[in-house]
Formats: C-alpha cells, sequence, structure tokens
C-alpha cells in the first residue's frame, strides 16, 4: 500500500531547485516513515539510487567515510559492489538511513557534495545531541526539513476520503460551517484519525484489517522501540527520559496539563532534568509546549522553559500508552473511544492532537498561564499562535481547546479583557460547527491543521 505524503513534494522541490548544491537532511520520529518516502523517491525519480542503513551498515561501510574522502572515485566504486547498484552522474541518489549512527558520514557530506556527481538525502532523529555531532563538523552543505506522523489530511488520503479535506478547507476560508451532514461526517473521521494516530505502520493496519487490535500491536511496537532507543542512546540521562516518558499520560490527564516534577522526585529541579526533556524532544517523540508569561508580539522572549507540557507526538501512541497496564486495548476500548463513550478524561486526547496537530503545520508551541489571587488575572489559554508576519500589536491568536459540549470560557474572555492590544482572532475549538459569536470564532476541531497557514 503507497502512503501519500505532503514531504514528497518537498523533496521533488528539492532536487529541481538544488540540483544538487545541497544535500537533504530529514529529521523525525522513528517509525514515521522517512525511510520508505525516501526509498519511493529514490525509485521513481532517479535512474538508480544506493540506501545505507547504519543500523545494519557493516563496520567497513561506516570505516570508507574515514578512508577515501580523498579518493571518491573508490569510495563510490566500494559503495556500488557493495550495494550492487550502478551509479549515473547526476541521475543517482545516495540515501544516509538514520545518519545519527555513523557521525563520520554526515561529515563527509561536506566533501560528498563538493564532488557533485549525485544527489544526497539523509534522514535520522537525534541528530542535535552532543553524541550525535561529537568530533564532527556539523557541514553547512545540508539543509534540514521537519517530517511528522501523517497528519488528518494525509489519514484522509490512506482511508479512501480524498474529497474531504478540500471542502473543510473551503469552508474554513469562507468562515462558513460545514452543515450537520458533513460535519458529522468531518467529526467522525477527526475521532478516528485521533484514536488510530498518524503512525504509518497503525494507519495501513487499520486500512487493510480495519481491526483495533491489530492497530494497537503496531502501535505498541513502535512505543517498545521508543523504550529500546531510551535505553539505548540516552546514556547517562536515560532514567530521567523514561521516567518522564512515562508519566505523560497522567500529567496530561490532569486538568491543567503543565508537567510537575514532583511527579518524578520530591525536590526534582527543571534544571536537572532539562537534558531529558530535550533529549526525548530531540528524538521527536514529544512535543513541547512553553509558558509564555507575556502574550505579545514576541511569545519566545517571554518563554518561561520551567513551565511546560509535555504533549505526545501521536496521540494515537498516547492512547496506547495510557492503557499499557493490560498487553491491548481491546475492539471494544477502541469503539467506545471512537464514539465518545469512553468514561475517560477525553480533554488530554483532544488537547494532544490540537498539538500534534498544531506542530503538523509549522507552530511553535506556547501556552499562557496565570496564577494570581485577583480573579481577573487568573486565567489558562491552551495554546498562543503567533502570526507569521507581524503587521501591527495585534499579533497573536489565543485558542482554547474543548472537548466536551458544556464549557466554560472564563479564560479566554479574561484574555480578550486584559490583552486586547496584542490579541486577534481569539479562537475556540470544539466538537461543533464553524461560528462566530461576541467576537469569539469557534472552529470545529477537524479545521485546526488550517491554523498553520501564514494567511491565517
Amino acid at each position: 500500500m503507497m502512503m501519500k505524503r505532503k514531504i514528497y513534494q518537498q523533496l521533488l522541490d528539492w532536487k529541481e531547485v538544488r540540483k544538487g548544491e545541497v544535500a537533504l537532511l530529514i529529521e523525525g520520529a522513528r517509525r514515521i516513515g522517512k525511510s520508505y518516502i525516501v526509498e519511493e523517491f529514490g525509485k521513481n525519480e532517479y535512474d538508480s539510487y544506493i540506501l545505507i542503513d547504519f543500523n545494519k551498515a557493516p563496520e567497513s561501510v561506516r570505516k570508507w567515510f574515514d578512508l577515501y574522502l580523498e579518493d571518491l572515485d573508490t569510495l563510490f566504486l566500494y559503495l556500488s559492489q557493495h550495494y550492487k547498484v550502478r551509479l549515473h552522474r547526476r541521475k543517482s541518489l545516495i540515501i544516509l538511513d538514520e545518519i545519527q549512527l555513523c557521525p563520520r558520514a554526515r561529515a563527509a557530506i561536506k566533501f560528498l557534495v563538493a564532488d557533485g556527481r549525485y544527489d544526497y538525502i539523509e534522514t535520522g532523529s537525534l541528530v542535535s545531541i552532543k553524541k550525535n555531532t561529537q568530533g564532527i563538523v556539523l557541514p553547512s552543505e545540508e539543509r534540514a526539513i521537519q517530517m511528522f506522523p501523517m497528519d488528518f489530511e494525509e489519514f484522509l488520503w490512506a482511508t479512501g476520503n480524498d474529497m474531504l479535506m478540500e471542502l473543510i478547507r473551503k469552508k474554513y476560508k469562507e468562515q462558513q460551517p460545514m452543515g450537520q451532514d458533513f460535519h458529522r461526517k468531518a467529526m467522525d473521521a477527526f475521532r478516528l484519525y485521533m484514536i488510530v494516530g498518524g503512525m504509518p505502520q497503525a494507519v495501513k493496519k487499520y486500512v487493510e484489517t480495519k481491526d483495533f487490535d491489530a492497530v494497537d500491536t503496531a502501535k505498541r511496537d513502535i512505543l517498545t522501540i521508543y523504550r529500546n532507543d531510551i535505553f539505548k542512546y540516552a546514556g547517562e540521562t536515560a532514567n530521567k527520559v523514561v521516567s518522564i516518558f512515562d508519566q505523560i499520560p497522567s500529567q496530561l490527564s490532569k486538568h491543567e496539563k503543565k508537567f510537575r516534577l514532583s511527579a518524578l522526585r520530591p525536590d526534582a529541579k527543571f534544571r536537572d532534568w532539562d537534558d531529558a526533556f530535550f533529549w526525548l524532544k530531540d528524538a521527536r517523540v514529544v512535543n513541547i509546549c512553553y509558558n509564555s508569561t507575556e502574550p505579545n508580539i514576541g511569545l519566545k522572549i517571554n518563554e518561561d522553559r520551567t513551565t511546560l507540557k509535555c504533549y505526545m507526538n501521536d496521540t494515537g501512541l498516547l492512547i496506547s500508552h495510557s492503557f499499557d497496564e493490560k498487553s491491548i486495548v481491546s475492539n471494544e476500548i477502541y469503539q467506545k473511544l471512537l464514539f465518545g463513550k469512553l468514561e475517560v478524561n477525553e480533554g488530554m486526547l483532544i488537547e494532544n492532537i490540537v498539538a500534534q496537530m498544531l506542530t503538523a503545520s509549522g507552530n511553535r508551541l506556547f501556552f499562557y498561564s496565570k496564577s494570581s489571587v485577583k480573579a481577573d488575572d487568573r486565567m489558562e489559554i491552551d495554546f498562543l499562535l503567533q502570526k507569521e508576519k507581524v503587521t501591527n500589536r495585534h499579533n497573536i491568536r489565543p485558542l482554547e481547546v474543548k472537548s466536551g459540549k458544556n464549557y466554560s470560557l472564563t479564560s479566554i474572555t479574561k484574555c480578550i479583557k486584559k490583552f486586547e492590544k496584542y490579541i486577534v482572532l481569539p479562537t475556540v475549538l470544539h466538537a461543533a460547527d464553524y461560528k462566530v459569536s461576541d467576537g469569539i470564532t469557534y472552529l470545529p476541531l477537524y479545521m485546526t491543521p488550517l491554523l498553520g497557514s501564514p494567511e491565517n
């Protein structure tokens, strides 16, 4: 089954525009389909390609990137012989898969690109941690792009719902409701996406079998890989990293979803745990959302790194992670989740998938949290979006995420009043259709991906 992914167009643009002037580095979590889409790209767009998987490559292959950088003819001859692939000048692609496992191959990119014979794509995770960059000069001849789990539209494509997102996009631009029938259809698709998730293995299992047991097994296999990677690659911080990883469901299930270090250790300080959070973020296992202490033009300027929310990179994985006391989440539980009838804090799932969709749309995650003895100052805003281009003071879009039918607007109302000169288009993301009321825009949850567009 071919999975259509949006990143393919980025690969095409890179090939056609850069013409071998830079290598492409694709960063992303394990099992999101990096190797698959790059290999498909090699098959479709080049006369030949070589895929060097550094998870499997023998030490001899790794050493060639040291020994023959001044004799590239020999290097390419050896690679051709080893992988039994004939290389063609300007018509072949060399894929360096899981590049973080061979830093010297990454350092060699400078020389390979300068040679100009072939195109190069690197894939990897954990490419920024010190262990994987120590002793090498990072090549300026590489361009990095991010890859994420399948987004909502990619999920719709995979499940045969090709046209639905076009309608959603049209209604969003026109600022019109979807209408009862189409809204119900879109919400059903959204809930299915939320529980299956965007990991290609899980999506493939769902499309092929419609069996949630098989879907859950696929997701648990991925969670096992994540856990094993922590102990394999996190070094001295491994115990801290796995402690954070294990706490994610319980932290998100709280009313205030801020990560409380006291759950890990009573005397824990963020300065002692910062490396562990960075490891999970660099591995793309989590999406970190920081508190911005003032919702004005510079959200990062006012970033408080000691107050954060830690979301899973994929909400489907979060569901399996949340029920890890069972060997498998049963079909019955998935059916109840699908129809919103499971007695579980659904708010954590909804907020997690909003964070996931905002991240995939190119947004950095910030929220606003203020404790105060003054009732007017006390508020929690789930997300703050910053306009790409600052045209005036009204630059920040506050987002409140609501999972149920009955909800309070206390915080966003306070936010509008207190920060009127900074904010634009205060928005509630909810399960109902599009509407505008009392200066607040109400968007159905499935329109969240459209908030990443520069014009929005």
